[in-house]
């Protein structure tokens, strides 16, 4: 396996450690107003995954790769256990490592994601996303009415343009979408050959009432892998749960990570 990529990072907070793993398209910056509210308590960290936020870029993008990220990054920072939270991709990675290293995973916590194949198709954003040259752009609003055709949602606008920072008096994506384009493969399994046990600790899988990446049919397998999980659905919620019901998702999260602080 190809050496481990250097991720970034925004520390928040003291006290034991909390790893925050996002989603595709997204950075540690979507999971600030979480952390706030639990940085009292908790050292958080908020990592940019591999070809994501400022993290470094690689041409692969398989999760036993991201895990080995993970790893490392625990290991640079002298973190030889940590609790985990994950969405989406950034579950699959939390549920990864989780599995392969369970004595590293004082508890985890994974929000919409399910350890299965999963179907969704991110094509028509990468679409969108590469049509679109930055250094054609002089204004954000630019970006966003390029992108409104392609990308009707102007939430999941929104959420996609926080990739689009300032360069050199123009803009540029800092998302590497020509990796993801060609890992999206990858990035939709979720493979299992090479991992033989379960996980036996603490897990609480959260899952958004109008989301479909968490069907009931998926719980069978979430119990196999981590038999310790407790299942929390939010209502009036899809796949980002925690930016679409804020208070309902910490009012879920906060108490398992209360139950063992240490």
């Amino acid at each position: 396996m190809p050496m481990p990529v250097s991720l970034h990072a925004q520390i928040l907070g003291d006290g034991p450690p909390l790893v925050v793993l996002h989603g595709l398209f997204g950075s540690g910056t979507n999971w600030r107003s979480f952390a706030r509210s639990l940085s009292d308590r908790w050292q958080i960290h908020l990592v940019d995954l591999r070809n994501h936020g400022q993290s470094a870029h690689a041409d692969r993008m398989t999760y036993p790769e991201m895990a080995a990220d993970l790893a490392a990054y625990l290991d640079g920072q002298d973190i030889q256990s940590a609790t985990l939270l994950g969405h989406s991709m950034g579950g699959k990675v939390a549920m990864r490592l989780t599995l392969e290293s369970p004595a590293r995973v004082k508890r985890l916590v994974v929000v919409d994601i399910a350890p299965l194949h999963s179907d969704h198709d991110h094509l028509p954003v990468l679409n969108a996303m590469q049509a679109l040259d930055p250094g054609t752009i002089e204004r954000r609003d630019q970006a966003a009415e390029a992108l409104e055709k392609g990308i009707p949602d102007p939430g999941l606008r929104q959420f996609l343009l926080q990739n689009l920072v300032a360069a050199d008096g123009g803009y540029r994506w800092r998302i590497n979408l020509d990796a993801i384009r060609r890992n999206l493969d990858a990035l939709q399994d979720f493979p299992l050959d090479d991992l033989g046990g379960d996980y036996q600790g603490p897990a609480l899988f959260v899952r958004g009432q109008l989301s479909d990446y968490v069907p009931d049919s998926a719980l069978t397998r979430v119990r196999e892998l981590f038999p310790g999980t407790d299942i929390v659905t939010i209502e009036n919620a899809g796949h980002w749960v925690h930016a679409e019901r804020p208070a309902a998702f910490l009012e879920a999260v906060e108490p398992f990570l209360s139950a063992d602080p240490a």
